[in-house]
């Protein structure tokens, strides 16, 4: 690869669906979950990744959890939504076509329902996709597992965040090693 060559993560984003309050009330491990998307997302704008959130019905379920938003900077990109997949959303959808996205990380919640039509959508488009299997959850666990499961034998990866941003980091003398294991002890 050249220096003129495109970064991978230049064709990447991460999505965060659905992370609201009504929502996270109902999953067991939310705050865990929570932490783990904090450093993912942390993670994601040290190193100049896109940061995307979707909300379900925000007028009646609320915003995503205000810290999650602040991590992602002063203007965080979130789109409203009403269908399961955050595909449906046309603002999305043009977003990234505009940045030409490759590669979907999806983090959020709940994992049988709009993670699954997401992901299934995102396939579709011809865009890899990579569950953050530490940043998911729903309401029951073992259905979770299932949709995971199927999505991985569709061509999802699901892998922890660590294994993704250290994947990305390549080697410790990444400019941003340092700051992202500063972020890993925080988000423990």
């Amino acid at each position: 690869m050249t220096s003129d060559s495109p970064s991978p993560l230049d064709r990447a984003v991460l999505l965060v669906v659905d992370l609201q309050q009504p929502f996270l009330a109902t999953v067991p491990g939310a705050d865990a979950l929570v932490r783990r998307t904090a450093l993912a997302i942390a993670a994601a704008s040290g190193l100049g990744l896109p940061v995307v959130f979707t909300e379900q019905v925000p007028a009646k379920l609320g915003p995503t959890r205000p810290e999650l938003l602040t991590l992602a900077g002063d203007k965080p990109v979130v789109f409203a939504k009403d269908a399961f997949s955050a595909f449906d959303s046309e603002s999305l959808a043009a977003l990234l076509a505009e940045k030409e996205i490759e590669h979907v990380l999806i983090a959020g919640i709940e994992t049988p329902i709009c993670i699954y039509q997401t992901a299934l959508d995102a396939l579709g488009s011809e865009r890899q996709v990579t569950l953050l299997t530490d940043c998911l959850g729903g309401r029951r666990p073992d259905d979770c597992a299932t949709a995971l499961r199927y999505l991985e034998r569709l061509g999802c990866h699901p892998l922890p965040t660590e294994t993704v941003f250290y994947s990305i980091l390549k080697t410790t003398k990444h400019p941003f090693f340092r700051d992202y294991t500063k972020l890993v002890k925080a988000y423990a």
